[in-house]
């Protein structure tokens, strides 16, 4: 038990990157009610953008200098690709059946991911990523905090929160609500809904951005694959927290990445499931858990509020 403290802020810095990225996830299913399967790759291009912007710095940048560069390079890429996408892939489908932008969203996936193995030099290899120079911080004798991690732990919720002023506050805010709501009604309204959506795309990408450049600092390598298993427990996380509700998404990474934590830690210390233990369980967990929830109550620990649908 004096692993816990230690496991449980593991956890919750591993949450909090789900959330970031399961924001998307409900950003765009909020307004539109499209699951966007390439959501995962839109964070890996995030990251790639981010490793760009920091090696067009002068060899030897602070961090601290390179930091606000990387997430604004990796934000840039990462929305230009998400809004492309909407505009030139989920667009003209917009009044097709539902699996229609469901197997193109699949597609495009595969094919983000591709381009970036193709194009970018050495992308078939892990890219290193810069990392923070003395990496934890001694809380007590069992607890470390590790720098990336307090990095995540400090933007995650100052992100939510900023999110979820800009929905309930601003103009734009409540017309991402009554799209969300109704969008036939708002267009007579005179709100612009295709913008609405574009909006969408482009908060949840910058977020996913944010996502990729503490998940570089932590781990101090990216690859093209990595928005894949991360991209999936992102969207089970957006599931389980409701989807389709901002703080839901965040609440859901948190349970998820502490759940995953402590089933890394204590599942193989249980009697008879010494087999069933360990970092390559982690992922099996994860989905058991998606699965639990669903089981127990399908709309996600917080449930679908409409009017938090942006």
């Amino acid at each position: 038990m004096n692993e816990l403290p230690q496991q449980l802020a593991n956890g919750l810095a591993l949450g909090a990157l789900y959330g970031l990225i399961a924001i998307g996830y409900t950003m765009v299913y909020g307004i539109v009610q499209l699951i966007n399967f390439a959501h995962g790759e839109i964070f890996m291009i995030g990251g790639f953008g981010a490793l760009t912007a920091y090696l067009i710095l002068p060899d030897g940048s602070s961090l601290i200098v390179a930091i606000p560069v990387m997430i604004i390079g990796g934000a840039i890429t990462a929305v230009a690709v998400a809004t492309a996408a909407e505009r030139f892939a989920y667009r003209p489908l917009r009044g097709a059946p539902r699996l229609a932008p469901l197997i193109t969203a699949i597609g495009l996936s595969i094919a983000l991911q591709q381009i970036v193995w193709a194009w970018y030099p050495d992308a078939k290899k892990a890219r290193s990523f810069p990392e923070f120079a003395g990496k934890s911080f001694e809380i007590t004798e069992n607890l470390h905090l590790q720098r990336a991690d307090l990095f995540v732990l400090v933007l995650a919720p100052l992100c939510m929160f900023a999110l979820g002023l800009f929905v309930s506050k601003s103009r734009s805010g409540r017309a991402m609500q009554a799209t969300a709501q109704d969008p036939d009604t708002a267009k007579l309204m005179g709100i612009n809904t295709d913008r609405i959506i574009v909006m969408a795309f482009a908060i949840g990408a910058g977020f996913a951005a944010i996502a990729a450049v503490a998940y570089g600092l932590d781990k101090g390598q990216i690859q093209f694959e990595m928005g894949f298993i991360l991209g999936l427990k992102a969207f089970t996380a957006a599931v389980l927290g409701g989807i389709g509700n901002i703080y839901g998404a965040m609440v859901g990474g948190i349970v998820l990445g502490v759940a995953e934590a402590l089933s890394i830690a204590y599942v193989a210390e249980i009697p008879g499931m010494q087999q069933l233990g360990g970092g390559a369980w982690a992922n099996v967990w994860a989905f058991v858990l998606l699965i639990l929830v669903l089981l127990v109550r399908p709309q996600g620990l917080l449930g679908e509020r409409v009017a938090d649908r942006a």
